[in-house]
């Protein structure tokens, strides 16, 4: 994989078994030579202020895909609606 276009869902959980919010997003993820560069903007301009309220509270999110797959990444809000997708490492 070269590049991704699509939709997918930023999820919050606050526990293991507790999904918060799932906020749909439009990413473009490009293969880079130190891993990929991912960005993006939410779909639905009124999930602004939730979405602003969890990168808050902890700006790790589990990034879905419509397969069901996810990888763990942080996210970086920019000015707008739109952000930076990094890959959460602890």
């Amino acid at each position: 994989m070269d590049r991704f276009t699509g939709r997918c869902w930023l999820d919050w959980w606050a526990n293991s078994g507790t999904l918060l919010d799932s906020i749909e997003v439009a990413v473009v993820i490009k293969a880079v030579d130190a891993g990929w560069d991912a960005s993006g903007h939410l779909v639905d301009d009124s999930t602004r202020a939730a979405f602003q309220f969890l990168c808050d509270l902890d700006p790790v999110f589990d990034l879905r895909f419509a397969d069901g797959s996810t990888v763990l990444v942080t996210v970086t809000p920019s000015p707008g609606h739109s952000f930076t997708l990094t890959e959460y490492t602890d």
